[in-house]
């Protein structure tokens, strides 16, 4: 069996033998099924070669897998007939959310609520065995407390600060001058930048944050109130405690009011493994 975990940023397969005994562990390029179905695939495929490789395994052992992808964008399921389409050598695929795999590894399939914050971000409780998703709807018109929320918003109070709509500070000007210093230089940027792109900004905020920078603290404490308001909902519809996900969970967590963190629990496991379980769930369908 192998599990796959995509996101906006990056890709993980894990092969496991049916016992569940991990057998290789592999990386590849944003897996997000929205941003195009071969590249996707040629994501999820590297990482699954390099899985294989791991375990001493050729790429041909890949067609006696059962495979269990958990992928951002896998809400739509446009996106998800798209992806099956493509070639693959899997001996079969379960396709379901990035948040629906990091939910089966974080309470092994009980009730409780996770919240991804990397990349992107998105909610998910199971409780009783129904699904509540909150968030999750892409970049362009959701994906707030995620890593692209805030470097594209830093860019674009920079934007502001450049053009005199706001003061400048030691944040819009380091931002400035990574983008290329001028208006023109930013646009060229935004104009073809993806997620992971704008979330690559995020170490340079949380730099200026930890020094009191009061643009970069503005910044992480909107973040923070805003997955305040994800975790609020998940506890609303039932879920017994919220398990946080992603690259920014950690640092984000850091800035989330007291009165939250008692109804926050660290996960069993990690989405790959959730990802092996789907695997594993598809198989005994």
């Amino acid at each position: 069996m192998i599990g796959v975990d995509g996101g906006g940023t990056e890709c993980r397969a894990r092969l496991c033998d049916r016992a569940g005994n991990v057998l290789g562990d592999g990386l590849g390029g944003p897996a997000n099924a929205r941003l195009g179905s071969a590249f996707a695939m040629d994501s999820i495929l590297t990482a699954s070669r390099k899985a294989a490789a791991a375990a001493g395994l050729a790429e041909a052992d890949l067609t006696r897998a059962h495979a269990g992808f958990g992928l951002a964008g896998a809400n739509l399921p446009s996106a998800c007939a798209a992806l099956l389409a493509e070639p693959h050598p899997f001996a079969s695929v379960h396709i379901e959310t990035d948040a629906y795999v990091a939910w089966l590894g974080a309470f092994e399939g009980e009730d409780g609520a996770i919240l991804i914050m990397g990349t992107g971000s998105c909610g998910l409780a199971v409780v009783g065995g129904r699904k509540f998703d909150v968030g999750g709807w892409g970049a362009e018109v959701s994906d707030e407390a995620s890593g692209q929320w805030i470097g594209r918003e830093a860019v674009r109070r920079s934007l502001w600060a450049y053009d005199g709509r706001a003061a400048s500070s030691p944040l819009s000007d380091a931002v400035l001058a990574r983008l290329g210093g001028s208006g023109e230089t930013v646009v060229a940027f935004a104009t073809t930048a993806r997620p992971a792109d704008f979330a690559a900004l995020v170490p340079l905020v949380m730099e200026h944050a930890e020094a009191g920078e009061p643009l970069a603290v503005a910044l992480m404490n909107q973040a923070a109130a805003d997955a305040v308001r994800f975790i609020e909902r998940l506890l609303e519809v039932g879920a017994p405690a919220v398990a946080l996900i992603g690259g920014l969970s950690g640092p984000l967590s850091a800035w989330l009011p007291q009165r939250i963190r008692p109804h926050l629990v660290s996960p069993r496991h990690d989405s790959v493994h959730g990802g092996v379980l789907l695997a594993r769930r598809g198989l005994a369908d």
